[in-house]
């Protein structure tokens, strides 16, 4: 049984949760798809794509800070669009330093990202949907330390960003028909 009949602020959160949680699996899939015919090497196309990813996760936490705040501080939320944000300058700047610079960078931000994820996450198990998230968060978190070590690989692809981003959007897609289900059942 869920919860969401308690409060009509989780119900708008778990919608709008819904519908950006929809966008951003069709855009991980979109990016990885692009992203897997530059995989070898740093183009100025793969740069822009590796810069415009991060700007996406802040994209998408401005939304969950606007439709959180009626079920509690979206703060975390800030954090990771500050995360985020210092994510994809550091990533356009580590470009001009190659590959294994962009994988440091976005290693981190994986870590990091996959923190707030976690944080996030486990408070709203009791909206449902929440389970892929808190998994995807955790996974993130090792995503990041397997970038950083791949960083030192003898020939270093951006291809293990494409197995980042693919995992993450089928977690949102699991995630958004989940809260799908906990608002039918309310």
């Amino acid at each position: 049984m869920s919860t969401l009949t308690a409060s009509p602020g989780l119900t708008r959160t778990a919608s709008v949760l819904r519908r950006l949680y929809f966008v951003r699996f069709a855009f991980a899939i979109v990016w990885a798809l692009v992203m897997f015919t530059m995989a070898a090497k740093l183009s100025p196309v793969a740069a822009v794509l590796l810069v415009l990813y991060p700007l996406f996760d802040v994209g998408a936490a401005v939304v969950d800070a606007r439709a959180s705040r009626s079920t509690g501080s979206p703060a975390v939320l800030y954090v990771n669009m500050a995360v985020s944000l210092v994510a994809a300058v550091g990533v356009g700047i580590a470009c001009a330093s190659g590959i294994p610079a962009v994988l440091r960078v976005w290693g981190a931000w994986a870590i990091l990202s996959g923190l707030v994820q976690l944080i996030v996450a486990v408070p709203r198990r009791k909206m449902g949907g929440q389970w892929p998230m808190i998994l995807s968060g955790g996974i993130s978190v090792l995503a990041g330390a397997s970038f950083v070590a791949s960083a030192g690989a003898d020939e270093p692809t951006l291809s293990s960003a494409i197995g980042y981003a693919v995992p993450g959007g089928i977690f949102f897609l699991i995630s958004a028909l989940r809260l799908g289900r906990a608002a039918k059942e309310s």
